[in-house]
């Protein structure tokens, strides 16, 4: 017998937004798979009926969008002054270009003074 903790460990466990949704399917159970002449069955897969495909374009559209949200999610917690805001894509997107191009002038301005200092370095690493 499985204890309730180890059910609720299970369920904490599994993906947050997709868990519940119920699974698409991989192809029909009605359809007939062809048969050679000498009767084995063929090597043709059941066709998916349109029901299916279509259940099967939701879900592939929704784990996108969910990955989309959680890329979102990361940036917000990388780019300084994006922590506890309300999530306008447009508004991470503008202040993530703002911040990297940040970065890079102070990478090159640390290269530079390296280099003025005496140092070098490594072309590849200036690229």
């Amino acid at each position: 017998m499985v204890s309730s903790a180890k059910k609720e460990k299970e369920k904490a466990a599994s993906p947050p937004a997709l868990a519940q949704q119920p699974q698409p399917y991989a192809r029909s159970s009605s359809s007939a798979t062809a048969e050679n002449p000498d009767g084995t069955a063929g090597d043709e897969k059941p066709r998916l009926t349109e029901a299916e495909k279509k259940q099967n374009h939701i879900a592939s559209e929704q784990k996108r969008r969910q990955a989309i949200r959680e890329a979102f999610d990361r940036l917000t917690e990388l780019v300084p002054g994006l922590e506890g805001q309300g999530r306008s894509e447009g508004l991470v997107l503008q202040r993530t270009v703002k911040y990297m191009r940040e970065q890079l002038a102070e990478r090159r301005a640390l290269i530079e003074r390296i280099e003025a200092a005496g140092g070098h370095v490594d072309e590849h690493v200036k690229r």
